[in-house]
């Protein structure tokens, strides 16, 4: 019963979900929205407080055997509780300020502070460093070894040239010719890989909806 629960949950919700784009009879309906906009608040809830105890029993577990880059486990603890405790009592902005002081002077470090001054700039930061591993990755790729790949060399060769402005100057149909690229080949490969991904998706819930599929539940049968 511990396993068919879950099952037999998925399979009902699932049924329902697909009836609800086939049957527009009122009662569906609105029993689709109480699951959209009240059931699934609740789970949202569930889900923080099993994320919260996920990663504090993940960086616990890496401080208590003191395996590689444990440090950086304290870091994330305390930062997660600092903003935590800054967010649910500091407010949100000085407009708006909540129990517990979150300015000295003129530092201000309430939610939109944190928000502004740290997860932006570290998110800037890691897409920069990104940037190296795409422009190695590109490298690896544009390398004509085959009919594919020399395709592909000359096509991002032809859109970089075409971005250029003074190749602009020199080759009048060159940016023309790139658009062309971009809106004809380009957004075919692009609709046939969203094709295909949208069939995955579909197979894939048919897979998990009839209980075919049971990674989620942890492996086994």
């Amino acid at each position: 019963m511990k396993r068919k629960l879950p099952l037999i949950i998925v399979l009902v919700t699932g049924i329902f979900g697909v009836l609800t784009y086939i049957i527009p009879h009122p009662i569906i309906q609105d029993t689709d929205a109480v699951f959209r906009n009240d059931i699934l608040r609740v789970i949202g809830a569930f889900s923080i407080v099993l994320g919260i105890g996920s990663i504090l029993r993940h960086h616990f577990i890496k401080i208590k055997r003191k395996a590689e880059h444990w440090g950086y486990s304290w870091i994330t603890v305390v930062a997660l509780f600092v903003s935590a405790i800054i967010g649910l009592f500091g407010g949100i902005d000085p407009t708006r300020p909540g129990l517990l002081p979150t300015q000295v002077g003129g530092f201000s470090f309430h939610i939109q502070s944190l928000f502004t001054g740290l997860i932006v700039p570290l998110g800037s930061t890691m897409f920069a460093l990104l940037a190296f591993f795409m422009a190695s990755a590109a490298y690896r790729a544009f390398r004509a070894r085959n009919l594919e790949a020399t395709l592909l060399l000359v096509s991002a060769f032809i859109l970089m040239l075409g971005a250029v402005p003074l190749t602009r100057m020199i080759v009048r149909e060159l940016p023309s010719f790139a658009e062309w690229i971009l809106a004809v080949p380009n957004t075919a490969a692009k609709r046939g890989i969203g094709f295909g991904i949208s069939l995955g998706i579909l197979a894939t819930s048919l897979k998990i909806i009839l209980g075919i599929e049971r990674g989620w539940l942890g492996g086994g049968e």
